[in-house]
Order: C-alpha cells, then structure tokens, then sequence
C-alpha cells in the first residue's frame, strides 16, 4: 500500500515517531510521500528522521497557501526558497502542497495566487510532478493550472473533498486523484460518488495525517497504518478486490512520482 501524502515532519509525531514507522511497515505500507513545508527547519530536521528510519520514504516541498502572506507578492524568494530546498533534498519526487485555500484565507487571495503561480512555474521548470491543495477555490486552481501549467504539468489533488466537476477537469488535465479518509466518513456520500467516477489508472490513496484518521479511528491522530482503510473503501466503491485496488493506486503513485 501507498500513502501518497502524510505530515510525518509534524512536530505531532516527534515522540513516537518510530513506532508511527513500525506500525506503516508492520501494516503492509510500501511508501509514503511525506509532505514539508519550504523553509522550515524543525520540519527538514525531522525528515532526514524519518528517512533513517524508513529509507522508502520520498518527500514533496512547498509552500502551503496559508503560509503564502510571508512571501507577499516576492516571487524571487519564493521560487529561491523552495529551488533551494529542493536542490539538497535528494528525497524529493514533488512540489506541494501548493495551491489555493479560500476557506480559512490565512493569506489574501492574490498573495495566495502569486505563491502558487510561481511555484507551477518552477515545477514546469524542473520537470517535477505539483501536489495541490485546493478548498472553495476549485475555478481559480484550476485556472493557474491550465495557465502555468501550459499542458506540460502533471500532478494530484490531494485529499480530494471536492464536487464531480473538479474531479472531471482534474482529470482532463491528466492530473490524478487521491482520496483520504473522509471517504469512510458517514455524511460522505456525494464524495463516494465522485470517487466510483475515477478510473483505476487515476486513483490514489493517503492519510493527510495526522489529520482525517479514517471510521472507525475518526477523532484520533491519523497515521500511515491506517491507509488501508481507504484503499478498502475504494475498493468496495469500484466492486473489486483489495488487492486489485492495492495495485492500481501503487502503480498510479510510482507512474507519477518515480520513487
């Protein structure tokens, strides 16, 4: 199994985070895309952590759009700061996550957006796959995708939440999808919709942890064990065998990311 995103530099799991490790292995999770934050120091420290403990592990660097009002509209450290980091990262497979968050606008809108256009931009230029985060901003995202992107970008939509058309020009974008575990949420029937309407070659599965810990852990810390019940979930959705669905997302996750 793949946990094609999770926070395992968080700070949440700096005590336990050989036993977070063990339990991933333990529970049959090949790799994971661990996701860090551009710039932070306490987050790469962790990293190379992690990566002792479990050299399987690739990671994806960014700027999140809540962080993007410490870059204002300076495009030239923005690009430096993640170019940098991604230079003396040989873990790295990905920019993100990036994109647009309009429901907690931590940052403004157009701050936001010049963050996220730069860093499409340096994806395209260094030929890497973008992780994207986008919430109540689907037309926008969308948009600076097609425009930076110029057809030449592929990449994900994390911890897919959103309606069936954004997963249709997800897709006709060649982007994939990833689903968490609010798919196994009970109130998530529309989002189960959406996911029965992604081919198999498009699927991907994650954690987003520790975030969204999957039913039947929902309310606890979510970690890289649990992807399993995701890809059960999925599995169930497109009427097929775990294991069948086990080897699809695998195979999307190795075909986008080249671990």
């Amino acid at each position: 199994m793949i946990d094609s995103h999770c926070h395992l530099a968080d700070e949440t799991f700096s005590a336990e985070l050989a036993g977070v490790v063990a339990r991933a292995k333990a529970a049959g999770v090949e790799r994971a895309l661990v996701i860090l934050e551009a710039g932070n120091d306490q987050e790469a420290a962790q990293a190379r952590r992690v990566h002792d403990l479990w050299p399987d592990v690739r990671t994806s660097i960014g700027i999140h759009p809540h962080a993007a009002h410490e870059y204002g509209t300076d495009v030239a450290r923005v690009i430096s700061t993640v170019r940098d980091q991604i230079a003396t990262t040989a873990t790295v497979r990905a920019v993100g996550e990036i994109g647009l968050d309009y429901h907690y606008d931590y940052s403004p809108r157009e701050v936001q957006q010049t963050v996220f256009r730069a860093q499409v931009r340096l994806a395209r230029d260094l030929k890497l796959p973008v992780v994207i985060h986008t919430r109540e901003a689907d037309e926008d995202t969308m948009t600076v995708l097609r425009d930076e992107g110029k057809g030449e970008l592929t990449g994900v939509l994390h911890c897919f939440s959103g309606t069936t058309d954004l997963a249709r020009a997800g897709l006709d974008l060649g982007f994939y999808i990833s689903f968490a575990g609010m798919l196994t949420f009970n109130n998530a029937g529309p989002l189960r919709d959406t996911a029965r309407l992604v081919p198999l070659d498009r699927l991907m599965t994650e954690t987003d942890s520790p975030f969204l810990a999957p039913v039947p852990h929902r309310g606890k810390r979510n970690e890289p064990a649990l992807v399993s019940h995701v890809v059960a979930t999925l599995a169930q959705l497109h009427a097929i065998d775990v294991q069948e669905m086990d080897q699809h997302t695998t195979a999307n996750f190795h075909r986008l990311f080249r671990p």
